[in-house]
């Protein structure tokens, strides 16, 4: 992936996420998500932390080499573990400390388009350091164009008419999917590349037809969590 390309998905996929909120009352924003017991502005604070974290990332730019790409990253965040159930309580409960959903949003929107600005004037040969690894500038964009993507997704099924993430950071995201399959896997030919996402992060079950075009590779599902 060349720099320019991290940059705009990345800037795409937060786009795509102030789209979705930006209009939502308080009312919209305490409607269900597809990630259990987060609500729209619960899911939103936990993308805001990627988008503070990616801040704190950029402005320390770490020694190299990298210890793990925008595809093995993901290793380490199996679904379902410990601190993920944790840190979903600890969301759930720093969204409530807000007066109003609507706080959220409005940290969001001056927080992500910063976080932008930081990946587009990053030294796009560095490396930072998050979550314990070493990454390059680009790897580290993807990861969170990855975690952005999957997120919007898990916004809309209770907003009906809410924009889909644009292409170019759906690109990254599947990309990064693929990457985690096993390289003689063939994607069951009825998916579109929402499905992939949904079905490879086990937002959605696999079908019995899903499984059978699998083969193995049914067993590698959810991808992520």
């Amino acid at each position: 992936m060349t720099t320019i390309r991290a940059d705009e998905a990345l800037a795409q996929a937060y786009d795509g996420i102030t789209a979705v909120v930006a209009d939502l009352d308080d009312a919209g924003l305490q409607r269900a998500t597809r990630c259990q017991g987060w609500l729209v502005a619960d899911l939103l604070l936990h993308v805001l932390g990627d988008a503070q974290r990616a801040l704190v990332a950029l402005a320390s730019p770490a020694d190299g080499p990298a210890d793990v790409d925008d595809v093995s990253y993901w290793r380490d965040f199996p679904a379902g573990d410990e601190a993920s159930t944790r840190h979903a309580w600890w969301v759930r409960r720093s969204a409530a400390a807000f007066d109003r959903p609507s706080g959220i949003v409005r940290l969001w929107r001056d927080t992500a388009p910063a976080a932008v600005r930081a990946a587009r004037s990053a030294n796009p040969e560095g490396y930072v350091t998050t979550q314990g690894h070493v990454l390059r500038v680009p790897d580290f964009l993807a990861t969170l164009t990855t975690e952005a993507v999957i997120h919007h997704l898990d916004l809309t099924p209770a907003l009906p008419d809410a924009p889909l993430p644009g292409p170019l950071a759906v690109g990254v995201a599947v990309a990064t999917m693929d990457g985690l399959l096993s390289d003689d896997t063939v994607r069951p030919t009825a998916w579109d590349d929402q499905d992939f996402l949904l079905k490879a992060t086990g937002r959605v079950p696999l079908t019995d037809r899903d499984r059978l075009e699998l083969g193995e590779s049914a067993g590698w599902f959810p991808l992520l969590g």
